[in-house]
C-alpha cells in the first residue's frame, strides 16, 4: 500500500539508506478529504522528512486558520454550542505547530519526496495478491490493476499499509477485534457557500460538530476543505440507505438547521467501528495503519497514528538491515504499538461515544433548562477528547530503561520533564537552536551541565556496539533544567531511552538494551 502512511514509511526508510519497493493500485490519490487534522507530532516527522515547510504551503485553507471546532446541540442553530479545547493546548510540548489539510494533498507532497531517493522504486497500479515467507525472506506476488500482469516481488521483509480490507493481514493470519456499533455512517463532500456564510455566527473555525439526542451518542459532523464552499460531512442513517434512495441534501440542511444549496460531489458509506489487530507482526511481516486499526474519524487518530507506526517500525527496521539492531527490536514494534491504539481506539474514541450517549440521556433542555445548560457549558472545559490526556507513550517497553511495573499506552499527562518512554519535549539550546534541531538520526545522548569526559562511556559502547550515537553538549539552565534530568538517551523516534544524572556504570548495558542486542 502507497498511501500515506505506506508512502511516509518508504521515505522513513528510504532516508536512512534502505532499499524499499512500494506496490501502490491507485495511480494518483483518492479525492476524498479524510484524515485532515495532523497533530504536533506529526509535523514533527515531516520535518525530518525535510518536507514541513512543503506540506504547510499545500494546504487548503488560508494559513493561520483556526483548526479548532463547534460543537452544538441538536442542530449548528441551537443557542446551546461550545468550543471545547484543542490540540494546541499542548502546543508547547512539541516543536512543530499542527496543521489541516486533505490527506490527498499530504500523499501528493510525500509522493514527491520519494522521488528525490533513488533506492525508493514504486510501482503505481499493481496491488498485493498473495505472499509467502521463511527464514530467508518474504516473496509477494502482485498484480496489475485492471490488466493480466503478475510479478513476483523478493524482499527481506514486507509492511501491510494496504487499508482497513489488508490483503497482506489475512495473508499472515491476523485478526482484528474491538467495539463494532452496528451503526452505518454517511460520508458526503458537497461545496456550498450558502452554508459557509449561514455558519458566519461563530468564530472562524474548521469544524462543525452536532449532538442530537435521538443519535445515541454518534455525532454529524461538518468540516471544511477550504474556507468559502468546500465541505465534507459524516453521520449516521438508516442500514438499507443506498446512493439513490435517500434525501442527503435534507440531512445537512437539518443538521445546519436552515436551507441553503449544495452541489454533490461524492456520497459514500462506512461502518461504526473499532477495530485493533491482536498483533502486528507475523516472524517478516508486519502491518501498519488501517491495516493494523481502524476506527471513526473522530479527532484525526487514525492517519496520525499511522505515521507514527511508520517511523516506529521504520527505524527499527533500518537498524535491524544495517546490522545493529535485531530481531528483538523488532519486536517491540507490537509490544509498543499496539496497546496504543487499544487505549486509542476504546478508551478516547468508543468511550466519547459512550459518554456523549449518556449525556443526552441524562441532560435535556425539555427536563430542566437549567441543568442542561450549566453541564452543557462544563463540556467545554472537561468534555470530549481532551489532548492533555491523551498522550502515547512506552513507558512498559523492553528496549526502554523504564519501571518494572509499567506499561505502554495513550493515557498520561504533558510535562517537560524528560520521562522514560514518553516524547521528549522541545527546549532551546544556548548557541540558539532548539534540541531538536540537534537529535541525531541514530541515538542522541543529551549532556546538560557535564564535563566532556562524562559521556566517553557512552561514546566507546556506542563504538563498540556499532550503535550510532550523537553527543549534544550544553549547560543545566535556559530552559533544560526543565527536563530534571541531566543526561538524557534519545531514541532515533525522538522518544527517550533512558535519564540519569551522572554516568551509569554499565553503559553498554544500557545501550544493549536500548537496542535490543541483550534483553
Amino acid at each position: 500500500g502507497g498511501g500515506p502512511v505506506g508512502a511516509s514509511l518508504a521515505l522513513e526508510l528510504g532516508m536512512r539508506g534502505i532499499s524499499v519497493g512500494v506496490v501502490e493500485r491507485r495511480m494518483q490519490p483518492q479525492r476524498i478529504p479524510k484524515g485532515q487534522n495532523l497533530t504536533q507530532r506529526t509535523l514533527e516527522h515531516f520535518y525530518y522528512w525535510g518536507i514541513a515547510d512543503e506540506l504547510r504551503a499545500a494546504r487548503a485553507m488560508p494559513p493561520g486558520y483556526p483548526i479548532g471546532g463547534v460543537t452544538a446541540y441538536r442542530n449548528l442553530m441551537s443557542e446551546y454550542w461550545i468550543q471545547p479545547p484543542q490540540r494546541e493546548t499542548v502546543a508547547e510540548y512539541y516543536f512543530q505547530a499542527n496543521e489541516r489539510l486533505p490527506q490527498y494533498h499530504l500523499e501528493e507532497v510525500v509522493r514527491r519526496r520519494m522521488n528525490d531517493f533513488p533506492n525508493i522504486e514504486v510501482q503505481y497500479g499493481w496491488a498485493a495478491e498473495s505472499l509467502e515467507q521463511d527464514e530467508t525472506g518474504v516473496r509477494v506476488t502482485i498484480r496489475e490493476e485492471g490488466g493480466t500482469g503478475r510479478k513476483l516481488v523478493e524482499a527481506d521483509y514486507v509492511i501491510g499499509c494496504d487499508g482497513a480490507h489488508s490483503v497482506v493481514r489475512d495473508q499472515i493470519g491476523i485478526k482484528r477485534t474491538g467495539s463494532d456499533f452496528d451503526q452505518l455512517m454517511v460520508l458526503a463532500v458537497f461545496r456550498s457557500k450558502e452554508l459557509h456564510e449561514g455558519l458566519e455566527r461563530f468564530p472562524p473555525r474548521s469544524t462543525y460538530n452536532v449532538l442530537h439526542p435521538d443519535l445515541k451518542g454518534y455525532w454529524q459532523f461538518f468540516g471544511r476543505i477550504d474556507v468559502g464552499e468546500g465541505w465534507f460531512f459524516h453521520a449516521p442513517v438508516p442500514a438499507d440507505t443506498t446512493r439513490d434512495n435517500y434525501d442527503f441534501h435534507g440531512l445537512i440542511q437539518k443538521v445546519a438547521g436552515f436551507p441553503f444549496a449544495a452541489e454533490f460531489d461524492h456520497v459514500g458509506f462506512w461502518d461504526l467501528r473499532v477495530s485493533v489487530a491482536e498483533k502486528y507482526q507475523n516472524r517478516r511481516v508486519f502491518i501498519a495503519g488501517d491495516s493494523a486499526h481502524s476506527h471513526p474519524p473522530y479527532g484525526g487518530f487514525g492517519l496520525n497514528n499511522g505515521l507514527e507506526d511508520a517511523v516506529n517500525i521504520g527505524w527499527k527496521l533500518a537498524a535491524r538491515l544495517d546490522g545493529w539492531g535485531t530481531d528483538v527490536l523488532l519486536d517491540t514494534y507490537s509490544e509498543e504499538r499496539h496497546p496504543i491504539f487499544r487505549d486509542t481506539g476504546e478508551d478516547f474514541i468508543a468511550a466519547r461515544i459512550k459518554r456523549d450517549a449518556e449525556f443526552l440521556e441524562h441532560y435535556s433542555p425539555e427536563k430542566n433548562e437549567e441543568e442542561f445548560a450549566r453541564a452543557w457549558k462544563e463540556r467545554e472545559y472537561s468534555g470530549g477528547m481532551r489532548a492533555e490526556k491523551y498522550v502515547p507513550h512506552y513507558e512498559g517497553s523492553s528496549v526502554v530503561m523504564g519501571e518494572d511495573d509499567a506499561v505502554c499506552g495513550a493515557h498520561g499527562v504533558h510535562a517537560f520533564t524528560a520521562r522514560t518512554g514518553h516524547h521528549l519535549p522541545p527546549q532551546p539550546l544556548s548557541m540558539g537552536a532548539n534540541v531538536f534541531e540537534k537529535l541525531g538520526t541514530g541515538f542522541t545522548l543529551l549532556a546538560f551541565g557535564q564535563e566532556d569526559g562524562t559521556v566517553r562511556a557512552f561514546e566507546a559502547a556506542a563504538e563498540k556496539r556499532g550503535i550510532p550515537l550523537t553527543c549534544v553538549h550544553d549547560s543545566f539552565d535556559g530552559g533544560r533544567e526543565k527536563y530534571e534530568q541531566m543526561l538524557i538517551l534519545v531514541r532515533p523516534d525522538q522518544f527517550v531511552a533512558w535519564t540519569g544524572d551522572e554516568v551509569p556504570e554499565d553503559a553498554s548495558a544500557i545501550l544493549g538494551q536500548v537496542s535490543g542486542q541483550t534483553g
